[in-house]
């Protein structure tokens, strides 16, 4: 039998059993941790914005040509677009689980490029962002000030600037953003019959603008071909970006016969703001800047929501008097939750094979053997876990928990069964009863271990999604 084989190599059974214990532990350091299994599609996100459109030109002008470039790329499963009343426009594309989110990216960012040419000059100047979306919410972290002692624009921009680089540094972040995201920017608020009076429009004040505020190469004063005994050479600078209000205003509009000149003063107000005041984050009355943190693929996400933590505490050491940061939900809390539970559900189901064992066997050596045996079986199970690329979460450890049951269950019927033959036989040394005793039952735990098997694996093959959910249990 192939016990038998462990019971004439007591060492080397020794030796086994620390190597699946040692690699269980190791795994147990570099296995993911998450809530549960990653069975979302890899996505790719689009973002576009169209300042002063509606949701309907926006639609038109700006998505259907996008969405036909994109449609028909390799493993893409399918999209989803919203156009909003506010200008913005987000894309997001859907692809194959299991295919490269680097390459779908690419894809995507291609298939853009090829409609950016039908889109409205200002989109383009505003510019289309691509990137991956991961969609394994970790955390969300809400700055605020009490009081409101601060704005919503000054809080945006002190944590645009000092609190969201550092947090997607961290290892295992895969992306943080803002929540509606304020920068400061020049709010021009015209006079439109002031406008009307002089025979302008919008547009020719948007154009004044675009021309008279740009950073532009003035030139070189002294250089070659230049004159005989030429020994200086200057480099030209002009005050070309405008950053006051009172520098906006002086922005020339028209010329006038006579002489004068119509100034950007002379029909709008320009103050300095944000540059989109649609959104209003607040937590507790006060205003603020949320933060979402998303986890990268395949990251721990309780190592990951400690290092942000860490971060956040240090960076907080500088925030000013009046700004504090709050975690406001994290998603590793209830995997700690799951962990704890399934520790103490193996720490009874020991407890109880030791009291069981001893109290049918009156034993105590009897019943230390399966308190040592059982943790090295599911020790070992997590490098198994790390080598099919599966994360502790808790779906693994609800399988983790249903199989302690089982390898409990065949600890106490090989511990009995070895004392019943040792008692009904004594003229047996110990390992000819052990041998005899694992002759009658390794059949029988065989076939209860296929039996219970044909319960739960078939559960790996359930199409679709539920499928990959529970894949990882089976």
């Amino acid at each position: 039998m192939f016990s038998a084989f462990f019971i004439d190599r007591p060492r080397f059974a020794v030796v086994m059993a620390i190597i699946i214990t040692l690699a269980g532990v190791i795994a147990l350091t570099r296995i993911p941790v998450a809530q549960f299994p990653s069975i979302v599609p890899p996505q790719v996100q689009v973002t576009v914005n169209y300042p002063g459109a509606s949701a309907k030109v926006v639609e038109q002008t700006v998505a259907e040509p996008i969405e036909e470039a994109v449609n028909g790329l390799n493993d893409e499963l399918y999209m989803s677009s919203t156009s909003a009343n506010d200008g913005s426009y987000t894309l997001t594309v859907s692809f194959r689980v299991g295919s490269d989110p680097d390459i779908d990216t690419v894809n995507v960012t291609n298939a853009v490029q090829t409609a950016t040419s039908q889109l409205p000059t200002q989109v383009q100047q505003e510019g289309i962002t691509v990137r991956k979306r991961s969609s394994s919410v970790l955390a969300f972290i809400f700055i605020s000030s009490p009081g409101n002692k601060l704005n919503q624009l000054q809080i945006s921009n002190y944590t645009t600037i000092n609190v969201l680089d550092p947090i997607s540094r961290v290892p295992g972040v895969g992306q943080a953003f803002l929540f509606g995201q304020e920068n400061y920017s020049m709010r021009v608020y015209y006079n439109t019959a002031r406008l009307t009076q002089l025979g302008l429009t919008p547009k020719d004040v948007i154009n004044a603008i675009d021309a008279q505020n740009v950073q532009a190469a003035v030139g070189t004063i002294g250089a070659p071909p230049n004159q005989p005994g030429q020994q200086l050479q200057f480099t030209v600078e002009a005050n070309g970006r405008l950053t006051t209000p009172a520098e906006f205003g002086d922005i020339v509009l028209r010329a006038n016969p006579d002489g004068s000149m119509l100034r950007l003063k002379d029909v709008a107000t320009i103050v300095l703001g944000a540059q989109s005041e649609d959104r209003i984050n607040k937590i507790d009355n006060n205003a603020g800047q949320a933060i979402g943190i998303f986890l990268a693929p395949g990251a721990n996400a309780v190592q990951t929501s400690q290092a942000v933590r860490a971060e956040l505490a240090k960076l907080e050491t500088h925030f000013p008097a009046t700004l504090t940061a709050k975690v406001v939900y994290d998603t590793s809390a209830f995997v700690q939750d799951t962990i704890h539970e399934v520790e103490s559900t193996l720490a009874e189901a020991f407890g109880l094979v030791v009291l069981v064992v001893f109290l049918f066997l009156g034993d105590w050596r009897a019943a230390l053997v399966p308190s040592v045996v059982v943790p090295i079986a599911l020790i070992g199970t997590f490098a198994f876990l790390l080598a099919f690329g599966f994360s502790a979460n808790t779906v693994t450890l609800l399988a983790m928990v249903v199989a302690t049951g089982i390898v409990v269950d065949d600890a106490i019927v090989v511990v009995e069964n070895v004392e019943r033959v040792m008692a009904e036989r004594p003229e047996l040394s110990n390992r000819e009863a052990t041998k005899l005793a694992m002759t009658q039952i390794t059949a029988p735990i065989i076939a209860i271990s296929l039996v219970l098997l044909s319960v739960f694996v078939p559960i790996a093959f359930i199409p679709g999604l539920s499928g990959l959910l529970f894949q990882q249990f089976a």
